[in-house]
């Protein structure tokens, strides 16, 4: 949301003309806002780093105790490749955050030996090695190379913040780090973290919106993870000082780490998800396409939504930005936009309602009352509750700490779900203030938990934003039982994931933002949140604004996002800008978006799946190259070409004017030109033709991709015939996960796992299909197995049943069993029923 001081003069005077309140309810003078990023950073004096060294050592049944003087260590052996690290004062308990989903591990199996230097601890998979003299620990895998280790700077505690220093050498790189500008790979990098709104950021803004202090070493072609699980303001020098260490530390809070082996990128992400949380599998609708703009009025939302259909641009989503609300009041409707949302209903919309924390100081307003005399409010030092001002003036914070509070916040939604709402966007929750220091609240503001464990706002803030989502995912669930959550939201710490799926705020609408979208939804993906998107086109409107190309590039990327949504806010208003729907620009950019989007909704069998193994083992859905070809070091550092899942590689021109770009293919693979069907080798770059309309795909030899007929949304027609699209060079396989996409029920098992495999066999091609779960009552009559670089077979049977063949695509359509063959293309279509149960043979 907006927040800069032209902008907010503006929206206060027009409120104050509309409403009768004064301007300065509204928002403070001018003069008042603050930096959008906070104070200066805290240095680490390394002039007074005191090492720690080992007194005594003793054996736990997960780990080891660790007397170092007056304080102590510990290391607890989670799993076979799952280290917990902590040094604390003596007498303090280990910490535990909220961003914690697994506590109760099953110990694995593990020796230890002492040496006079050394006490060490193996399982099947790590070694840990802890220095005696001058404490420090490494690890190594089984083989005995050594995957990370403290540097000489050792570890411990600095004037009370927390910090680790640890060996690195030239050939190692970083990523993960959760939302950050710049680019992919993090190594030189000195990056921050507090939760910040950070509107209209650029390239080179050290604060956004997220807290993810997570990040994945790779080095020697193997990948490794470390979770600093510390909530206070942290920061990571990635070898940016000195090539042969790294460091990182917090303001305060206790020294705690995770140490996480793969040595595949996948294993580590899915270990640390198996730590903090994978996502839920989302309501299929959320996963089509979205539209929202700050400043709809009612009438916008329901014309704008129309023409979606009348253009037949696909789209599911509308989402309604605070203007919704009576005078910004959370929880409350104004009846103009509620009829609005009742309309799109009808007409088969889905609809998604923002939602602030900060709620208006009204002793008229009931949401105010009850939080007043529930003591459900963030306080000042004195004990007096906190007064910030936002959107509706001055407004009290929810002390999210506290579960009661949480649970009336979840309980409160029913006001926007009885209307028809579908999904929850929450926002401003760094938390937002516009009158606040550095657009936040003081450090000293208090939030009191429910056992004594009050914390002040240095320790809470980047909490804040994952226990709204909390509070919002589980109320949902209160609310609408047996329905699938949809929570987007702004902010974020380790593990809120669990909860909600992210965009990356207020963006810019230029080729920078752009450029920067790509490998910042990579490392957003790699911090395992693939829920991820950004606003489509840019939100912010400063120097520049949306042009027809720059709109055209970003649909090409934004409609393979893993969420794609158009939103932009309300310059149009004043007339300073045009709309950003894609009828805005012009017929050829209408097509062009026509034509992305549609083919999204063509993809929605393999995006759905995808965020199925999402679900299951913490993958990206937008993945960098590096997550699949960690062993082909060309692609450690490319950030404008991304995989679209595991079979999809997606090179989009994001430079203005360019008409034609490089390509990599890494290395390993056979692929193929989606546009032309012209084949290459791995290991090589190659320049492709990319005018206005055209997005380079590359698809990977041995793949199926399950597809499906376009739809104007999600459920539109029953799924009755799956396309598998197939590329084979000698054997492809594939999972194909199937459920109601909208209820719980998956929970229960009501689902189907049917596992396809096209393979080559001499001089004939073999399709068969395993049905390997079946508890769910799909609609699915047909495959259609659609082989690409095909040649005319003689015959093609199942069992003792010889497949016709027919003239044309469209005749095959209205057949149960056949075949077709385009000669032009090259591509063999073979229609089969579901309940084929022989294989069938292509000669």
């Amino acid at each position: 949301m907006l927040n800069n001081s032209k902008k907010l003069a503006q929206v206060a005077i027009c409120f104050s003309l509309l409403t009768g309140t004064v301007v300065s309810n509204v928002i403070p003078p001018i003069t008042a806002f603050a930096e959008t990023q906070p104070e200066a950073d805290t240095p680490l004096n390394k002039e007074n780093l005191k090492p720690l060294s080992v007194q005594s050592v003793e054996k736990l049944e997960n780990g080891v105790k660790i007397n170092l003087g007056e304080y102590v260590g510990y290391v607890h052996l989670l799993d076979k490749d799952i280290a917990k690290v902590s040094v604390l004062k003596k007498g303090e308990d280990e910490y535990n955050s909220p961003g914690i989903a697994k506590q109760d591990w099953d110990t694995p199996r593990f020796k230890t030996e002492e040496t006079k230097d050394e006490y060490i601890l193996s399982t099947d998979e790590i070694t840990v090695q802890i220095r005696k003299d001058k404490f420090g620990i490494k690890f190594l895998d089984k083989q005995g190379n050594v995957i990370n280790e403290d540097a000489e700077q050792g570890v411990g505690y600095e004037n009370g913040k927390p910090y680790v220093f640890k060996k690195t050498d030239k050939n190692e790189n970083f990523y993960g780090f959760g939302e950050q500008s710049g680019g992919l790979n993090k190594r030189g990098k000195s990056i921050g973290m507090w939760n910040t709104d950070a509107y209209s950021y650029n390239k080179n803004t050290k604060y956004l919106y997220t807290t993810i202090p997570f990040f994945i070493g790779l080095k020697d072609q193997k990948a490794y993870g470390i979770f600093f699980d510390n909530t206070n303001r942290s920061y990571y020098e990635m070898a940016s000082e000195k090539d042969d260490y790294y460091y990182f530390y917090a303001n305060g809070g206790k020294l705690t780490y995770y140490f996480i082996n793969g040595p595949k990128i996948g294993d580590v992400i899915d270990k640390y998800t198996e730590l903090t949380g994978k996502i839920n599998m989302p309501p299929q609708w959320s996963l089509g396409f979205h539209q929202s703009k700050w400043g709809y009025s009612p009438d916008d939302l329901v014309n704008v939504a129309q023409t979606y259909r009348d253009k037949k641009i696909p789209l599911d989503t509308m989402h309604f930005d605070i203007d919704y609300m009576d005078g910004y009041r959370v929880f409350t409707w104004d009846e103009k936009f509620k009829k609005a949302l009742s309309t799109l209903k009808n007409n088969g919309f889905h609809a998604i309602a923002i939602n602030d924390p900060a709620v208006k100081q009204d002793e008229n307003y009931s949401v105010y009352q009850e939080g007043t005399k529930g003591n459900f409010w963030a306080k000042n030092p004195d004990g007096s509750t906190f007064i910030g001002a936002v959107w509706p003036g001055p407004s009290a914070f929810p002390n999210f700490h506290k579960k009661d509070v949480r649970d009336w916040w979840g309980n409160s939604l029913s006001t926007l779900f009885n209307a028809g709402i579908d999904g929850i966007w929450n926002d401003m929750n760094e938390p937002a203030v516009f009158d606040g220091p550095y657009h936040t609240m003081p450090l000293d503001i208090k939030f009191e938990g429910d056992k004594g464990d009050d914390l002040l706002h240095t320790e809470y803030h980047n909490l804040y934003g994952h226990d709204e989502a909390d509070a919002t995912y589980n109320g949902f669930l209160k609310n609408k039982p047996n329905t699938r959550p949809f929570v987007l939201t702004r902010d974020m710490y380790a593990g809120t994931q669990r909860y909600a799926a992210l965009w990356t705020g207020d963006n810019v609408s230029n080729w920078e933002h752009l450029q920067m979208s790509i490998p910042m939804n990579s490392n957003i993906g790699l911090s395992g949140v693939p829920f991820v998107g950004n606003d489509i086109g840019g939100f912010a409107k400063q120097d520049e604004f949306t042009t027809p190309e720059l709109f055209a590039r970003w649909i090409e990327v934004g409609a393979f996002l893993p969420f794609a949504r158009d939103h932009y806010d309300s310059s149009s208003k004043n007339g300073t800008a045009k709309g950003q729907e894609p009828w805005q620009f012009g017929k050829d950019v209408e097509d062009i978006s026509r034509k992305y989007i549609s083919m999204r909704y063509e993809l929605m069998p393999y995006l759905y799946n995808q965020f199925k193994k999402s679900a299951d083992n913490g993958q990206p859905v937008q993945q960098p190259l590096v997550y699949q070809f960690q062993n082909d070091m060309n692609t450690y550092n490319i950030e404008d070409q991304f995989m679209f899942g595991d079979s999809l590689m997606l090179a989009p021109v994001v430079t203005q004017g360019q008409t034609r770009r490089q390509v990599y293919l890494p290395a390993g693979e056979k692929w193929v030109d989606y546009w032309t069907g012209k084949e290459f080798d791995g290991n090589q770059t190659i320049t492709v033709n990319a005018d206005l309309g055209t997005l380079p795909i590359f698809v990977k030899k041995d793949t199926i991709i399950p597809r499906q007929e376009v739809e104007q949304y999600t459920g539109e027609k029953k799924l009755e015939n799956l396309i598998l699209d197939t590329y084979l060079d000698k054997e492809a396989s594939y999972s194909f996960y199937e459920d109601d996409a909208s209820t719980l029920d998956y929970e229960k098992g009501e689902y189907n796992v049917t596992n396809f495999k096209v393979e080559k066999k001499g001089n004939h091609i073999e399709f068969e299909q395993d049905k390997k779960t079946q508890k769910f009552a799909s609609d699915i009559k047909s495959y259609t197995l659609k082989l690409h670089d095909a040649e005319d077979p003689k015959k093609v049977q199942a069992g003792n049943n010889k497949y016709d063949k027919v003239g044309s695509a469209e005749e095959l359509n209205k057949q149960q069993t056949g075949y077709y063959f385009d000669a032009a293309e090259k591509v063999l279509y073979v229609k089969i029923p579901v309940n084929e149960k022989h294989k069938v043979n292509i000669q």
